[in-house]
């Protein structure tokens, strides 16, 4: 008979869910990361299989934490909303990030970008946008096969997997949804937002004028007859 021998000690492998940089480097790239995020959450809150992310790890290869990277903005079809500390890919039916955003600054390197591309290409990006805010260039690749072809018109160009459309104007990157609804900033919803508030108040006022109008005519109507009926006036014809 043959014993099997368990060792005693098994190495736990680490998934660090931080490398200690910063999310971004200026005030526009993060503005640019928390818009495109937020507002895919927007256009995806209804579907509980898609999962989005902001600057969170993507470890492709279990057993080797070597392997990660962080988009600014990545969206995984197929796996639930949820809370995460890095996106562990054989945890996720090994499903990878479909599409993934990278907003450029100052500080990114070719070297960083190549790399970056590589990574993408390699463990299974369908779809890869990289925006620079500083000259308002906007770049896309998409996979064919094997590798990435690059998108040779942005401008007006749908994503196939988000639905999104992408529109260059000569000072920003404007996004849309399928509904046609531009991706705005929190401030931007949030004026929205008031804005609808106070139109939905100012029509309730409006109703409640005119009920009281109205109500204002039913009383002076039944002090008419009340007047007619003083005077022998017969009102039950009227």
């Amino acid at each position: 008979m043959v014993q099997q021998v368990t060792p005693e000690n098994t190495i736990e492998v680490i998934y660090p869910q931080s490398d200690g940089q910063p999310m971004a480097d200026n005030t526009e790239q993060f503005a640019w990361i928390v818009k495109i995020k937020e507002n895919l959450e927007i256009l995806f809150a209804s579907q509980a299989d898609v999962f989005i992310a902001g600057d969170l790890f993507w470890y492709p290869v279990q057993g080797n934490p070597n392997i990660k990277q962080a988009p600014d903005t990545m969206v995984v079809f197929g796996r639930p909303k949820g809370k995460r500390g890095s996106y562990l890919q054989w945890e996720e039916d090994n499903i990878p990030p479909q599409v993934v955003f990278e907003i450029l600054s100052p500080g990114n390197t070719l070297k960083e970008m190549t790399k970056k591309l590589q990574f993408y290409q390699r463990y299974g990006v369908e779809e890869y946008y990289i925006y620079d805010p500083a000259k308002n260039d906007l770049n896309g690749l998409l996979r064919s096969g094997d590798s990435f072809e690059v998108i040779e018109e942005m401008n007006g160009w749908v994503s196939p997997r988000l639905g999104v459309r992408f529109t260059l104007t000569p000072d920003t990157l404007e996004i849309f949804s399928t509904s046609g609804q531009k991706f705005l900033s929190p401030v931007e919803i949030d004026q929205l937002r008031e804005q609808e508030r106070q139109r939905a108040e100012q029509e309730r006022q409006a109703k409640e004028a005119a009920l009281q109008e109205l109500q204002q005519e039913r009383d002076r109507y039944q002090e008419l007859l009340a007047k007619l009926k003083a005077q022998g006036i017969d009102t039950d014809n009227l």
